[in-house]
């Protein structure tokens, strides 16, 4: 693969109190034809996630056509698992219902988080995604003892297929509590009661590598394919886009070496690249991805070249 960057398309910047800075976790839903409507996190004022999402026309996709003037998800009631942000991850259909699947923030205080993941709705009356339920679908149980986050979920055959971050550790580290993550892979009978077996789609690939987030998995004629991103301390200790193939969407074979798509020399995505979304559209495969800061810099746009 070799992805070709068409360039930054959108980043909050004080446009109001909730959609203050950031863009993160892209994902893209067409609406008509060439009309796509591209959701994402915002922060707010006092640094908490909300959902959003701007319009593009994919014939010039770095060009926003409008950008939505109230948010589609918001965080939570005061001591709910999503209190402190509640970011959009994975739109679901299943027959007219649209279904998203988020990540909840709580703030920790041993630790810096406590995430979970929640399922909402779209209410077309609303234009909104109204949650489904107060607390998460996926949490911290006894058996799994540390938080979950971003997952990517697809039904297929009857059935919910996740990939989500899943923590296995805290550890001390110059004075300050490190996570370690990796990507772990449950099933479900009807998007709400998952059948977590310990499954573990994508491991820590060696004792530098520390982070593992965000998957992105699409199933091609020639088996699924999945673009996530990882940090690793002997590297560059910021995020980069790896790539993974599988024939069964639950066992994976790690192909970095074939992404095709690395930070920019300057710029906006000089130092990081992280938060992938991979979607086909009129002939041609397209990245959303985010560049610096974690979505501080926004999220940008790359096409896949076929040469």
């Amino acid at each position: 693969m070799k992805w070709k960057k068409l360039g930054p398309v959108f980043c909050a910047d004080k446009e109001s109190d909730w959609l203050y800075s950031h863009a993160m976790i892209p994902i893209a839903q067409q609406i008509d034809g060439d009309l796509f409507r591209i959701y994402f996190s915002s922060r707010d004022k006092f640094n908490r996630g909300h959902g959003g999402y701007c319009e593009v026309d994919m014939r010039a996709p770095t060009e926003v056509i409008r950008v939505n003037d109230s948010p589609v998800l918001a965080p939570g009631e005061l001591g709910c698992f999503d209190d402190s942000g509640a970011l959009p991850n994975s739109i679901v259909a299943v027959g007219d219902r649209k279904l998203l699947f988020y990540t909840g923030i709580n703030l920790g205080v041993t630790v810096k988080i406590r995430n979970s993941i929640g399922l909402a709705e779209w209410n077309e009356t609303t234009q909104q995604f109204e949650k489904s339920f107060l607390g998460p679908i996926i949490d911290r149980t006894r058996i799994f003892p540390h938080f979950v986050a971003t997952p990517e979920v697809m039904y297929e055959n009857g059935r919910f297929r996740a990939w989500f971050t899943s923590c296995i550790g805290w550890k001390m580290e110059a004075g300050e509590p490190k996570h370690f993550y990796h990507l772990e892979y449950a099933e479900s009978s009807d998007g709400v009661e998952w059948e977590r077996n310990g499954t573990v789609a994508i491991g820590l690939q060696d004792r530098f590598e520390y982070a593992i987030g965000v998957p992105r998995v699409l199933n091609d004629p020639g088996g699924y394919r999945m673009w996530f991103c990882s940090r690793a301390t002997q590297q560059e200790d910021t995020y980069r886009i790896r790539y993974a193939v599988s024939e069964d969407g639950v066992s994976w074979s790690r192909r970095d070496n074939e992404v095709g798509i690395d930070v920019s020399s300057a710029g906006w995505d000089s130092e990081m690249i992280c938060y992938p979304y991979v979607f086909d559209h009129a002939g041609e495969r397209y990245m959303l991805y985010n560049g610096n800061g974690y979505g501080r810099t926004g999220f940008g746009i790359a096409i896949l070249d076929k040469c």
